[in-house]
């Protein structure tokens, strides 16, 4: 497999320096893309970098994953409008292991020649003195040059620190590092990096006459224009104490159909004829959502677990489906929390309800699911209420500490789609 043929048809290309494909055809080349460990786990927005290190491996290439445990606490300028805040040490080793253990998932660290290798820049930084980094670093590059930058240009009428100033210094630097000490000819990155890698290339250049090549990929968009990887509640991390199981699904397969149409290709491990054959689906089908099913089932299944991602499918039958209240009260709290995150939610008390309430009581008075006892008894008399996703059509009816999910929870449906939560305490 040609790897930057695999970019090209995939989407993920975007800019590639002369002499690279050459370089790449010659045999095994080592090339490394940089990940950024201001948290404890990376995102859905890492992953289309992940994608580009699992492909380059792929191809018979050997990657290269670094973590910046100095660039972290640089912080890069890159795309950002502000300043990011600077971590300490203790953190950022903290951040920097469980990134790693992330890693692990996705690439080979363990057999043949080109097995994956992680590296931390603060283990080269760590004693490099001011001095010696000006002296030995600073008088190659120019102010000129630096400052051509679009990373650099785009935050000049703001302002911007010489801490980030010198950011594509450090990140050259990297890169020149470990062409010098680990054979590595190659760097990976974003659209966004381009001109801090080529500030790489240009060191190796001018410091050593060396040669190196630089490979960018595009920046994931989605078609409204509101950013990748970003929902109301935050980031999608690929933790799952982060970012549950259940909500990771929920996010590819609500993806649109214009969005759906780009994302199969970038993070899909399928192949082109397999992807064509689902995309032709997707067209004379929209509604069944073939793609969007279809890359929810594989990304959970690779990033999670199998058994995730077949709670994630019950979870979601739940709502959308024909469960029952067994399947409700198969629920763990943490997933019947995550399914009717965001619904209604009315606290009522313990008690009162182990005496037993009747439900015009509950879903008029107790909480304000319903306007009135009134509009309560058309509603349960035309069958339009559910309690734990069973028909309750009795205006009589009482409900009662036997109705709990779980010992606290009771969930109400009211019409198709109206769900909400009521919590005893």
């Amino acid at each position: 497999m040609n790897f930057v043929d695999e970019l090209r048809w995939r989407g993920m290309l975007h800019d590639i320096m002369p002499g690279t494909e050459d370089q790449l055809n010659s045999g095994m080349t080592a090339g490394y893309l940089g990940f950024d460990p201001t948290s404890d786990s990376l995102h859905v927005g890492s992953l289309a970098q992940i994608m580009t290190l699992i492909h380059f491996q792929r191809a018979g290439h050997k990657p290269v994953a670094l973590v910046g445990g100095a660039t972290g606490m640089v912080g890069d300028p890159s795309g950002k409008s502000a300043e990011r805040n600077l971590l300490d040490e203790t953190t950022l080793n903290h951040n920097v292991a469980c990134i790693h253990a992330q890693l692990e998932k996705f690439l080979d660290f363990n057999t043949g020649a080109n097995s994956a290798v992680m590296v931390n820049n603060y283990d080269w930084f760590k004693n490099f003195s001011f001095l010696e980094f000006i002296r030995d670093v600073g008088k190659y590059i120019t102010v000129n040059y630096m400052m051509s930058k679009d990373s650099v240009k785009n935050r000049l009428e703001g302002g911007m620190s010489f801490t980030e100033f010198s950011y594509q210094l450090v990140q050259g630097y990297d890169f020149y590092y470990l062409w010098k000490n680990h054979g590595v000819k190659l760097q990976l990155g974003g659209s966004d990096q381009w001109g801090n890698i080529v500030t790489g290339t240009e060191l190796i250049r001018k410091k050593d006459g060396g040669e190196a090549h630089a490979i960018t990929t595009q920046l994931i968009k989605k078609a409204d224009g509101t950013k990748f990887g970003k929902t109301e509640s935050g980031n999608i991390w690929l933790d799952p104490k982060k970012t549950s199981p259940y909500k990771f699904y929920q996010f590819w397969l609500n993806a649109s159909d214009a969005d759906v149409k780009n994302w199969i290709r970038v993070f899909s491990m399928k192949g082109k004829e397999e992807i064509e054959a689902l995309e032709q689906q997707q067209d004379e089908a929209p509604h069944l959502r073939v793609l969007q099913k279809t890359l929810a089932e594989e990304i959970t299944i690779r990033v999670h677990s199998k058994e995730d991602y077949e709670q994630a499918l019950k979870s979601s039958e739940i709502l959308f489906g024909k469960a029952t209240k067994e399947n409700l009260e198969q629920l763990t709290d943490t997933q019947l929390l995550d399914i009717f995150d965001g619904v209604p939610t009315f606290a009522i008390s313990k008690d009162k309800l182990s005496a037993g309430i009747s439900i015009l009581d509950v879903l008029a008075q107790e909480t304000s699911i319903l306007p009135s006892k009134g509009e309560t008894k058309k509603l349960v008399s035309a069958n339009g209420i559910a309690v734990n996703l069973e028909k309750f059509a009795d205006v009589n009816g009482m409900l009662n500490a036997d109705n709990l999910i779980n010992g606290k929870y009771i969930i109400v449906k009211k019409g198709k789609k109206d769900f909400n939560l009521i919590i005893a305490e």
